[in-house]
């Protein structure tokens, strides 16, 4: 897979735009930070508030909006407060305000497929769990048995989409290859599929 030379810049917009203007409102009405894969993207969590992100748009319940723009420039178009977490976790995009969210479709696509191909995968995993894409750390995942597993858009570390397994206490041997556990590129697990049969070898290493 060719990767956009902007899926960096594109993955730091889309998480401002996820924790300022989607899950910081929805704490502020509801006092839950959760948000879920949808349709082309992310949004709020399930019946608490319509706003979501598809492609390189901002979804209300009345209207589309383009990305681009300062944080408050677009939330002044969309009708939307924005609204920081330093209170709830420490962590986050660290976006000022009145920086741009400029997006590209390309690196957007490959960003968001993320989400929607782990969400599938993690329902697969376990049909009886609602996968939940937090917006500390701006990834997808679920826990069984106590160990974690989702997909992140990619961060500091690995600079790309990918998925991991993340046992609460990391066992040793050659599958797990980062200190919170095992991770592998979605350039290498092409569809929801190959991300579920990763997660199972990684249930069943961690299960030995």
């Amino acid at each position: 897979m060719n990767l956009p030379p902007e899926l960096s810049t594109t993955r730091r917009a889309l998480h401002a735009v996820a924790e300022l203007l989607i899950a910081g409102p929805q704490y502020q009405a509801d006092g839950d930070i959760r948000l879920a894969a949808r349709l082309g993207g992310f949004g709020g969590w399930v019946g608490l508030t319509p706003t979501a992100v598809s492609g390189t748009e901002l979804i209300t319940s009345t209207d589309r909006f383009p990305l681009g723009g300062s944080v408050n420039e677009l939330g002044r178009r969309a009708g939307i407060t924005p609204r920081v977490l330093r209170d709830v976790y420490t962590d986050g995009p660290a976006f000022s305000l009145d920086e741009p969210t400029n997006v590209t479709a390309s690196a957007a696509e490959v960003l968001l497929r993320a989400f929607t191909d782990g969400d599938a995968a993690l329902r697969l995993l376990d049909p009886g769990q609602v996968p939940t894409l937090w917006p500390e750390h701006f990834d997808i995942g679920i826990s069984v048995a106590e160990v974690n597993y989702g997909v992140s858009p990619g961060d500091a570390v690995i600079g790309e989409p990918y998925a991991y397994v993340g046992p609460w206490r990391v066992p040793t041997g050659p599958f797990w290859n980062h200190s919170f556990g095992a991770a592998r590129p979605l350039s290498q697990l092409a569809a929801p599929q190959a991300i579920l049969e990763f997660f199972l070898e990684g249930q069943d290493i961690a299960a030995r």
